[in-house]
């Protein structure tokens, strides 16, 4: 009977897998590569970066920051925006809205402050949700601390918009507004900075 032979380099081998930490160190090792392959690709863009709007009036600014997420192929309205249901008006953190003047928008005084934007999506009648609750998550939301609840306009585009896009624009007339568009859906709603009332002056 021949006995099987095994030279250095088989010796070598054995050695190294008859060690548990050695082992382990080499699964450790080709875990790594494909992770150092993935890190030299560099950072991935974002699918809903933050962007942002703002218009001054009267001296003072008005803003809004927001999640700008895309269609990407997706039905919007509807199915990824369910009707009758609030939506965050964005993605990731909730949708900020800060102004620095008292505002009148929809019939209703919105008052110097920071606040969150949702919506009421519908097939017939949007609302534009103004939230006295900041820096949430856009997921959260507490209806108890909604400041008012406003009507939006609202028509068909088109042509398809495929990132959502909010914006703040002044008309010629000094007032403002506030327009929403994603998909084939446009809202808007105007708004106006209220006049600060001079002191009273008084006689001696």
């Amino acid at each position: 009977m021949i006995e099987p032979r095994i030279d250095q380099e088989g010796m070598k081998l054995m050695k190294l897998f008859c060690k548990p930490w050695l082992l382990l160190f080499s699964l450790a090792c080709s875990t790594l590569l494909p992770l150092s392959t993935i890190a030299q690709q560099g950072p991935q863009p974002l699918l809903s970066p933050r962007d942002s709007t703002e218009v001054a009036m009267s001296g003072k600014r008005i803003k809004i920051d927001y999640g700008r997420p895309s269609m990407r192929g997706r039905k919007i309205m509807g199915e990824l925006v369910p009707y009758n249901r609030w939506w965050r008006t964005g993605a990731n953190e909730a949708t900020s809205f800060v102004t620095e003047a008292d505002l009148e928008m929809g019939g209703v005084s919105i008052p110097r402050g920071s606040y969150t934007l949702y919506t009421l999506p519908s097939e017939t009648q949007w609302k534009l949700i103004v939230n006295k609750q900041t820096g949430q998550w856009g997921t959260i939301y507490k209806a108890e601390l909604d400041l008012a609840r406003l009507n939006l306009q609202k028509r068909l585009l088109r042509r398809p918009v495929e990132k959502l896009t909010i914006t703040l624009k002044k008309n010629d007339n000094g007032a403002g507004v506030l327009r929403i568009e994603w998909e084939r859906t446009s809202l808007w709603i105007p708004f106006a900075a209220k006049k600060e009332s001079a002191p009273n002056s008084q006689s001696r």
